[in-house]
């Protein structure tokens, strides 16, 4: 039998983004995200209210960048959500993280953090709250991948937010293999 919780914002996995911003004199901002995903092959669309200091930033420099929260950095990734940068703004020093500019959009990525989607501002629908970004590079510390380059989700230890639980879950265990498993059942 089912339990019905009635409609909320619930799936799972639901990633925990840190939108990185640069405010109109360079300084550096990050709030965390949980309501995002992949909405097209270049494309990001994320929830994010329009009180937010990053909002205001986005709207300025047209970019943000979306890094994976880990959990190696967990406590920090939750920091950035729980403070407002327009009350502390030198949250991302308070933080612990290290700044460094993408080379592709006006935004910062954060050394701590080792993937992050680089992206230009598409839209913002400050009714839906709903940020669309292109993403025009994807980065990775050499540190996160694997024999053959790519991103090894084990070493990355990306977290996902468990909004039934309010907790933050580690990703990780290889269960099987996308668009070759399923092909038994043909």
């Amino acid at each position: 039998m089912r339990k019905n919780f009635g409609a909320k914002p619930c799936t799972y996995p639901q990633p925990v983004f840190i939108i990185g911003t640069y405010d109109e004199n360079g300084t550096p901002d990050a709030m965390n995200a949980a309501w995002g995903g992949i909405s097209e092959e270049k494309e990001i669309t994320i929830c994010v209210d329009s009180t937010h200091k990053t909002v205001k930033n986005f709207m300025k420099t047209g970019a943000f960048t979306v890094s994976m929260a880990t959990a190696d950095y967990m406590t920090e990734c939750d920091y950035v959500g729980v403070v407002s940068a327009n009350n502390v703004p030198d949250k991302v020093a308070k933080a612990g993280f290290h700044v460094m500019k993408s080379e592709f959009v006006n935004a910062p990525l954060f050394e701590e953090l080792p993937m992050a989607l680089e992206c230009k501002v598409i839209s913002y629908d400050e009714e839906s709250c709903r940020l669309v970004g292109e993403i025009v590079n994807v980065s990775a510390d050499e540190s996160v991948l694997n024999e053959n380059g790519k991103v090894d989700p084990a070493k990355l230890r990306p977290i996902t937010y468990d909004s039934m639980n309010h907790t933050y879950l580690v990703l990780g265990e290889k269960v099987g293999n996308a668009f070759r498993d399923g092909l038994k059942l043909k």
